[in-house]
């Protein structure tokens, strides 16, 4: 048999697979600079410096993603200050949705974020119904509620060492 036969097909091929890798690569680089340039992290932006609290009553609850908006539950609040459009997160428990509801007083403390030409609040502190949720951490990442005796997820349970001698680590 002749082995030249098997040769080109083959150099072929690598030479496709790494015109295809250099072009990616190229364009991967592309974008990375341009998300970079705009900002830092994975999700919106968060400003801990310029954090505000809004405070009023629930006109409008959003459950469905909106183009264009962060994804999760969103509340519209109307307030001294207008109709703010404050976004919760994804990782409500059903007790905190449940007690979302028109009419319902609420305080959130959070930061202002303009995303395609629309503003939206980030809350990181979410009061309502009597009780005060936290939904994001002081750097902006949105955190899974916990209820009290509620236990953690598997991966982040602390040590038994650890628990005994109150060290987080």
């Amino acid at each position: 048999m002749d082995w030249h036969r098997f040769t080109k097909p083959r150099r072929r091929i690598a030479g496709l697979i790494t015109f295809l890798l250099l072009i990616s690569g190229s364009f991967l680089r592309a974008q990375t600079s341009t998300v970079t340039a705009g900002k830092q992290g994975l999700g919106p932006e968060y400003d801990a410096a310029h954090e505000i609290t809004v405070e009023g009553t629930i006109q409008r609850v959003v459950t469905q993603h909106m183009i264009g908006a962060p994804a999760g539950w969103h509340v519209m609040i109307a307030g001294p200050q207008g109709l703010v459009d404050a976004h919760l997160g994804p990782f409500l428990s059903d007790q905190t949705k449940s007690a979302l509801r028109g009419g319902a007083p609420v305080q959130i403390l959070g930061a202002m974020l303009s995303l395609n030409g629309k503003d939206f609040l980030l809350a990181r502190q979410l009061t309502v119904g009597g009780r005060t949720v936290i939904v994001r951490s002081e750097h902006g990442l949105p955190v899974h509620e916990r209820l009290p005796g509620e236990s953690r997820p598997a991966g982040a349970r602390k040590s038994n060492r650890a628990q005994q001698t109150g060290s987080g680590l």
